[in-house]
């Protein structure tokens, strides 16, 4: 919830995520794609028209930017469950919980896309 958007933005370029599962003492809070995170922080940053102001805007915290109260998935739903409510949420990334409220995983639309192809595939 506290790590800065400097942080985020070292995760996202390091690890190659689009989402991150924002988490405070165990429980889900929010979810912040790299999407968000463009829209928060300045397109000058890490460019030779980078200024101050444009480097403060890392200093915002991750609670600041997140989508709070995630739409969330339970395990042993199908894929078709996961693609209805991402369509009908307009939302590209599902946290997949367990019934105590415990995070299992996450599934994006890319998820959805390789299941897919690879279904598509058996099937022919």
């Amino acid at each position: 919830m506290d790590d800065t958007l400097g942080k985020l933005w070292e995760i996202f370029h390091n690890e190659k995520f689009h989402h991150l599962l924002v988490v405070e003492e165990g429980e889900l809070r929010g979810v912040i794609s790299d999407r968000d995170l463009l829209k928060s922080s300045s397109p000058f940053v890490n460019t030779l028209a980078e200024q101050k102001r444009d480097l403060t805007i890392l200093k915002k915290r991750a609670h600041q930017i997140m989508s709070r109260k995630p739409i969330t998935i339970g395990k042993e739903a199908s894929l078709e469950d996961a693609v209805q409510l991402m369509l009908r949420a307009s939302i590209s990334c599902l946290p997949v919980v367990s019934a105590d409220g415990s995070i299992d995983g996450i599934i994006t639309w890319r998820d959805l896309l390789r299941a897919y192809t690879q279904q598509a595939a058996v099937e022919s």
